[in-house]
């Protein structure tokens, strides 16, 4: 390594300099503010966890995106967080145990392996929610509600919502009697929506012509709202977990239209993009021309089972500094007053009472030249400490 490369981050890792700094935690406190005016209390998981809790339940799905050490002390093995899900799961099930609806949520750094997409950081501030302790359609658009205000308080008004069931594609499975290599051959063309090849992988099975007819289905049951219609009509009568699905997804789309008017809806009948441990509704939060999330989420019944205690639960999270970059989110900037150099005590008061009272004072060293812009000088009239407006 030379000594200019020295000086060169790990791909996919950044750093925010002051004003994008500034913007970043503007916008975390007023998020988190909002989410506290909505009943849920800030939690702060650990950094680092032993590896075999924080890949437990939840976390299984991330073992490939998990750096990994190993603690000195114990010489067990550790990992580095790259989702805050199991961690919350853990602090619900074995820390709190209340029986009672737990509303809680979080803010903090993630480090992960691999970029979660193309053009995606591999060190995300995640800032989420999740409720634990209700299984109903009632939290699930509790949830989805507070990730839409979420992302108006940041300045994105009009996301598209795309909206999933993941009941819908395991049920389907399920009455096929697929084979469990058979439901991730399936699952990945579904993924992919490569569907020639679904079309002769299912031909091949050996199922009946009405079988083979919902599982070739199923991809192209993707658009807009006319696709419920179209999976009622198509589906209805398979089980009962299938036409409960396809009634909560008109459900959640009749409820946040009237919540939210400009929000656009996408569904997607066979999204399995979402971590293997969802067990119901699933959504994203996308921009038009961003390949990426901007925000996703969706039901995770039973994820603290692991940890000893099994409750049904929903949640969503989104990454600050993708916030911060697509939102015209605005701060509001105190008022700068320059203070001259000096040890004298009532230049300290007065300095000491500005800034309390919301202004940054910023005090001149020695021969400082300033570099920041200065709305107010602080000056000595008479013997009396007087702000006056710049001239600098």
């Amino acid at each position: 390594m030379t000594l200019a490369d020295r000086w060169l981050l790990p791909d996919g890792v950044d750093e925010s300099l002051p004003v994008q700094a500034e913007r970043i935690e503007n916008l975390r406190r007023t998020l988190l503010d909002l989410h506290h005016s909505w009943g849920y209390q800030l939690v702060i998981p650990p950094l680092l966890e032993y590896l075999d809790s924080l890949l437990t339940g939840a976390g299984s799905d991330l073992e490939n995106e998990t750096f990994k050490v190993i603690d000195q002390l114990s010489g067990r093995m550790m990992g580095i967080r790259a989702d805050f899900t199991s961690q919350v799961a853990r602090i619900d099930a074995h820390c709190l145990k209340g029986e009672s609806i737990q509303r809680l949520c979080y803010c903090g750094s993630v480090l992960r392996t691999v970029p979660s997409g193309l053009d995606g950081t591999r060190s995300p501030i995640q800032l989420g929610a999740e409720l634990y302790g209700h299984g109903g359609v009632e939290s699930d658009i509790e949830i989805l509600s507070l990730m839409i205000e979420t992302l108006s308080v940041a300045g994105i008004g009009s996301p598209v919502l795309d909206l999933g069931h993941v009941d819908i594609v395991r049920d389907l499975m399920s009455v096929c009697d697929l084979t469990d290599l058979q439901r991730e051959t399936i699952s990945e063309f579904y993924k992919t929506k490569d569907l020639p090849e679904l079309n002769r992988f299912v031909a091949s099975l050996g199922l009946s012509e009405e079988q083979s007819g919902w599982l070739n289905l199923l991809p192209r049951l993707c658009g807009d709202e006319s696709v419920l219609e179209k999976a009622r009509f198509a589906l209805s009568g398979i089980s009962k977990k299938i036409d409960a699905a396809i009634n909560e997804l008109q459900l959640v789309k009749k409820t946040i239209s009237l919540r939210f008017p400009s929000v656009r809806f996408h569904f997607d009948l066979s999204d399995l993009v979402s971590y293997n441990y969802h067990t119901g509704l699933v959504f994203a939060a996308y921009l038009p021309g961003q390949g990426n999330a901007i925000a996703r989420g969706g039901r995770y019944n039973n994820i603290g089972e692991v940890f000893g205690r099994s409750r049904p639960a929903t949640g969503f999270s989104t990454d600050l500094k993708t916030l911060v970059m697509l939102s015209d989110f605005a701060i509001s900037k105190n008022k700068v007053v320059l203070a001259p150099a000096g040890n004298d005590i009532s230049l300290w008061d007065v300095v000491s009472k500005l800034r309390s009272e919301g202004f940054k004072v910023v005090q001149a060293l020695e021969g400082e030249v300033p570099t920041v812009e200065v709305d107010f000088e602080l000056v000595c009239v008479k013997g009396d400490w007087q702000t006056v407006a710049a001239n600098l």
